[in-house]
């Protein structure tokens, strides 16, 4: 792998490395997508359909799969981006649509390095900004979300369910 695809986050810190999600890495990203699920409470009939999801983005390159390794413990967090358009500012910007620790890897900093990472990766791509939304009573992740400078903002979101 080159340097593009791992990081450790600090050069005196070997606890946590990033690395990009490739074909190869579905099977553990997918297992901590179904956690992610969990954690929201989504209800998934089939049990193959996040891993089956997962390798579609990675395939068609529609999105950018982080995942973060403890050594000794394994990969326990991973983060899904996407990328769109911000209309009202007629520049690019990301979607940080998923970011999930394992309870294994919660409190290894897995999830600040996993968001700093995609800050940094936006920045370097020009992105006008990072976009991200969580449940109303995740104030763990509001808190992190707030204290690497993301601002609540005003709008309400709304959701059309077509089935």
């Amino acid at each position: 792998m080159n340097e593009e695809t791992v990081r450790r986050m600090d050069e005196r810190d070997d606890r946590l490395r990033l690395r990009v999600a490739g074909a190869a890495d579905v099977a553990v990203a997918a297992e901590l997508f179904r956690g992610y699920l969990d954690f929201y409470e989504v209800k998934v009939d089939d049990p193959d359909a996040p891993g089956a999801f997962l390798a579609e983005r990675i395939r068609g390159d529609e999105s950018l799969v982080l995942l973060a390794d403890v050594p000794g413990v394994g990969t326990v967090g991973f983060a899904q981006v996407y990328r769109t358009f911000a209309s009202l500012l007629l520049r690019p910007m990301w979607i940080l649509s998923d970011l999930y620790v394992a309870p294994s890897g919660r409190r290894t900093g897995a999830g600040r390095a996993l968001l700093r990472e995609v800050l940094r990766r936006a920045a370097e791509a020009g992105v006008a900004g990072v976009q991200l939304e969580t449940a109303y009573d995740n104030h763990i992740a509001q808190g992190l979300y707030e204290s690497e400078g993301f601002v609540r903002e005003g709008y309400h979101i709304y959701f059309h369910d077509l089935g």
